[in-house]
């Protein structure tokens, strides 16, 4: 369950990594730790580039002080600020562009067409579906149902 201020916290934070040359990948409130800890990951916007140390310590400082200005977060937090890394769960538009092509694994909720899962290589995703090639059969997920995509060490062709 994504924490209530999640949406608020994004919505604070992605305009300033896109002012600062990153793309916020994704934005955790871990409340079950003392102190709580908000997990902030994110990549340069330019796929040639890999997230370095120093990427990770100017978006800290730079959300840092948005934080304290807006004082969402109400009592002591750690911000941590990083690379998402090499992960095989599927988010972004940027992650469905750059394994194009690579077999994956869908889970859909309802099931489509009486499956819950389905495997094949990444054709794409747009506003309405996410399409696999399944043994060369193009198939279209819609986008509202799909619950995950990861990417899956299988070959499915």
């Amino acid at each position: 369950m994504v924490h209530p201020l999640i949406p608020q916290l994004e919505s604070l934070a992605r305009p300033l990594a896109a002012r600062l040359g990153y793309e916020l990948v994704q934005m955790v409130f871990h409340t079950n730790q003392y102190p709580p800890v908000l997990r902030v990951d994110i990549r340069p916007l330019d796929p040639e580039q890999e997230t370095s140390h120093a990427d990770c310590e100017a978006m800290s400082q730079a959300l840092e002080v948005e934080l304290d200005r807006v004082d969402l977060i109400p009592g002591h937090y750690v911000l941590e600020v990083s690379s998402p890394g090499i992960s095989n769960l599927l988010i972004s538009d940027r992650d469905f562009v750059v394994f194009k092509g690579f077999a994956v694994e869908v889970t859909v909720d309802p099931p489509y067409k009486g499956k819950a899962v389905w495997s094949g290589h990444l054709l794409g995703r747009d506003e309405e579906k996410v399409a696999l090639s399944l043994k060369g059969r193009r198939v279209q997920l819609p986008r509202a149902s799909v619950q995950r995509v990861v990417l899956s060490g299988a070959e499915t062709e």
